[in-house]
């Protein structure tokens, strides 16, 4: 058994936490609220983020960050995207040589366009960064309903390591050494879902998210190949897998947030309701300006960006995207007449 800090006491990150505990690891969370570490250590339930869900004995929270990373054998980073830099800054004094460090967060820095991996190696440059990506609501993980995710890491050993330490019966975990397929697809979903949940808001059907998840992974895979990553992947576990689920799904954030946009609220009234973290629109700006630097089309992204910070109403967006001009579905197809 392995000695597992967690940084970040977040729904997510107390979700892996409780996981970790169960397949037997001494868990350390951090968190940087005094709040959090008391509700861990003595209530032993967050009501708040995972309501009825125990946190195991052999879990305990601190405030102290060089005691939750000292002597670690792991390290799971599960702050917010946007303050992944700050802590991985924090972080870098405490972090011996070649610790794991494994990124579960998800999101595109858009002041660098790096992704979190390529922020926390910028950081803590003597880290083994590695990433934990795929559908997995921490609302189901936590509650212990089967999850399945995939490690990417750059040797097989730590991919594997990953693997063993995290895997059991209600939560399967695959390796893949494409970590830059793994985060584009992780990061860009949290857009299209937004887009999903603002269809859903404006009162359309099955047929329309069909469409915008199909169309969805089909810009996300043309940019993360042009970026390097593996076209397998966008087709896996952090690609359609978690986009479908995002999109779907009422434990996404962003599509709850997407659905309030679409019914007329601003992006910022969207995310105070939701009273939480909504990654998708910190990543729409990015994903522009990805999409700008690779010379790659992405129109439901451009839409989303225009009416997230352009006041674009989503229905004048849903016009323009399905009265674009007349395509193929797929360049690559010939015809046989």
């Amino acid at each position: 058994m392995a000695e597992v800090s967690v940084i970040g006491a977040g729904s997510w990150g107390e979700a892996l936490a409780i996981l970790l505990a169960d397949n037997g690891h001494d868990v350390t969370m951090w968190s940087a609220l005094e709040y959090e570490v008391d509700m861990i250590n003595n209530d032993r339930e967050n009501p708040e983020k995972l309501p009825g869900v125990k946190i195991p004995e052999n879990v305990k929270a601190t405030k102290n960050l060089e005691e939750a990373l000292k002597e670690k054998e792991l390290v799971v980073l599960a702050v917010p995207s946007k303050f992944t830099r700050s802590t991985a800054h924090q972080m870098a004094q405490y972090v011996k040589d070649g610790q794991i460090i494994v990124n579960v967060a998800k999101g595109i820095e858009e002041s660098t366009l790096m992704t979190l991996s390529e922020v926390i190696e910028d950081e803590i440059k003597n880290a083994d960064v590695a990433v934990l990506s795929g559908p997995s609501h921490a609302e189901e993980v936590g509650r212990r309903i089967p999850t399945s995710c995939v490690a990417g890491a750059k040797t097989k050993k730590t991919a594997e390591y990953i693997q063993n330490i995290f895997m059991n019966e209600v939560f399967r975990v695959y390796t893949n050494p494409d970590i830059l397929g793994i985060e584009i697809g992780a990061s860009l979903k949290n857009v299209i879902a937004l887009a999903a949940g603002m269809a859903d808001g404006l009162g359309y059907g099955d047929n329309s998210k069909a469409a915008l998840i199909t169309r969805g992974i089909a810009e996300i895979s043309r940019l993360g190949v042009k970026m390097g990553g593996a076209p397998e992947t966008f087709y896996g576990l952090s690609g359609i897998g978690d986009l479908i689920v995002t999109c779907a799904s009422m434990h996404s954030r962003n599509r709850r947030a997407g659905i309030l946009i679409g019914k007329g609220y601003t992006a910022k009234e969207a995310m105070e309701e939701v009273k939480m973290i909504v990654e998708g629109v910190y990543c729409t700006k990015a994903a522009v300006k990805l999409s700008e630097k690779y010379g790659i089309a992405m129109p439901i992204v451009s839409e989303v960006e225009k009416i997230l910070f352009d006041d674009k109403p989503a229905k004048d967006a849903v016009k323009d995207l399905m009265l674009r001009g007349k395509k193929s579905e797929h360049t690559s197809a010939v015809w046989r007449d």
